[in-house]
């Protein structure tokens, strides 16, 4: 039998429909001078889920537990998760099932039937949720330096001015670019200036290139 497991709670029925994990890709695609379109490959998009099914106080023949909590206590616990914006894990085990995935609640629409206070039909629409990655910058602390040595007046070398340079990626444009050195994409013309022998479309840019940044 497949059990179904949502933030710790067993569903008291298994999903009315099957439960499909749909996938998108996230490929770009540009036009090439003489060669036309062509596609960049991206990391795919987040995995959707959708469930229907119902939460009941009885035990039904189709029930995947005898001892279910109320209905209204799984109606309030989902809705405590999305107020605390707090992710979930959902589990899918049996028959063949193997799904085991920490979800984002996108959407939760429980509704009663006239007469049936203790039965809630529902439709759960989940995300896979990532956890955000933050980089930490270690910054070194610079060494006292002796007042005696402070005072006196070091002979700087003169260095020949450096040349800034950025190599495109995937995905990048002119306007992204200038954004993150000027920071105003309407810039980008400094750029195109600075780099006539390479560009000749400020529209059409390609990974690899190494552009001067004036």
């Amino acid at each position: 039998m497949i059990k179904t497991f949502f933030d710790g709670m067993q569903l008291p029925v298994n999903p009315f429909e099957d439960i499909t994990v749909k996938v998108q890709g996230n490929n770009k695609q540009f036009d090439i001078v003489d060669l036309g379109e062509i596609t960049v490959i991206g990391k795919r998009k987040l995995k959707e889920i959708s469930i229907k099914s119902l939460f009941t106080d009885n035990v039904y023949p189709f029930s995947t537990t005898s001892s279910p909590l109320s209905a209204k206590t799984y109606v309030d616990n989902i809705y405590s998760l999305m107020e605390k914006s707090a992710p979930a894990r959902l589990i899918v085990t049996g028959d063949g099932m193997d799904i085991n995935l920490l979800c984002s609640i996108e959407d939760f629409e429980p509704s009663q039937h006239f007469g049936e206070t203790n039965e809630y039909y529902y439709t759960l629409s989940l995300k896979e949720y990532r956890e955000p990655v933050v980089k930490r910058v270690q910054i070194m602390q610079t060494a006292a330096i002796p007042k005696a040595l402070a005072s006196a007046q070091p002979v700087r070398a003169t260095k020949a001015p450096t040349t800034k340079t950025y190599t495109v990626k995937s995905g990048d444009c002119l306007w992204n670019i200038a954004k993150k050195y000027y920071g105003s994409g309407s810039q980008y013309t400094k750029i195109v200036n600075a780099n006539k022998s390479k560009i000749k479309n400020p529209n059409l840019i390609y990974p690899g290139w190494v552009l001067v940044i004036p």
